[in-house]
């Protein structure tokens, strides 16, 4: 396994609306595993492919409750309102208050090109969105109530 590189801002890939995965194969399985590592050499909760200069629409997720993979993620559902701290490895340094729903609902695939249906809320839920937001070049500064430098 190999850990990736995170790009971080102002990178275009970032901002560009990721492209759909129309077929599972072993490079995507690859970048999946190599996402995973990267995911936890950099103690973070959520990795969008886009984050690591890949733009297809993929995602890992570790809240540490259990770890998540999606393959075109898309929100079907949203309740209720959160608002929480966030930050984001793409932006170092930078932490925001955002408002989220509490409760989502996720379609996706999985590994096997299965649809799977994911309900998240609080933490799970914050993440979902905030990496489909990646997916869809919106970053959690877009959405920022308000934001603060903290020590890196």
């Amino acid at each position: 396994m190999a850990v990736y590189q995170v790009i971080t801002t102002p990178d275009q890939v970032l901002r560009a609306k990721a492209k759909t995965v129309n077929k599972i194969n072993d490079g995507v399985f690859r970048v999946l595993d190599n996402m995973k590592d990267t995911l936890y050499a950099e103690n973070g909760v959520g990795l969008a492919a886009p984050q690591i200069g890949i733009s297809k629409r993929l995602v890992v997720i570790d809240t540490g409750d259990n770890y998540l993979e999606l393959i075109n993620p898309e929100i079907i559902e949203a309740h209720g309102e959160q608002v929480a701290s966030e930050g984001c490895l793409s932006i170092p340094g930078i932490v925001g208050l955002v408002k989220r729903a509490e409760r989502v609902v996720v379609k996706s695939l999985n590994r096997q090109g299965e649809e799977q249906i994911l309900e998240g809320s609080g933490l799970l839920a914050r993440a979902l969105q905030h990496e489909i937001d990646h997916l869809d070049g919106i970053l959690f500064t877009d959405k920022a109530i308000e934001t603060r430098h903290e020590p890196i």
